[in-house]
């Protein structure tokens, strides 16, 4: 299998993953954690893990996701508050509930939510 390379400031080295990798939400997707209660929206989507070995291991072992899977980044909400959060797609499912995220910085990010999905600011496209 073909592997792209891409260098990750989050976790300080080249990431090696397959070049289709195949994820399941796209930007602007309104996702919810599958055993965690927070939703949120996607803003960026890593192929597969991208992030530091110390938010890894911090993971208790018996519910770490495996690394080669897509790894979404999401403004999130709970109950409590807003916040980014990082998550593999094994624990993530589209959101029933279809409704706007409430996050601080979904207007810099999003134009408009329709249809149960936002769509990204024209400006920050290529």
């Amino acid at each position: 299998m073909e592997r792209a390379h891409f260098f990750s400031s989050q976790a300080g080295r080249t990431i090696h993953a397959p070049r289709q990798a195949r994820s399941l939400f796209g930007i602007g997707d309104v996702v919810r954690h599958r055993h965690f209660d927070f939703r949120g929206v996607v803003f960026d989507i890593d192929p597969v893990f991208a992030n530091s070995e110390e938010w890894y291991e911090s993971i208790p072992e018996d519910i770490r996701p495996p690394r080669d899977q897509p790894f979404y980044h999401l403004l999130a909400e709970n109950e409590e508050s807003s916040y980014v959060a990082y998550v593999s797609q094994g624990n993530l499912v589209a959101d029933a509930d279809g409704g706007p995220i409430d996050h601080p910085t979904v207007p810099q990010l999003f134009e408009q939510f329709r249809d149960g999905r936002y769509r990204m600011r024209r400006s920050l496209t290529h």
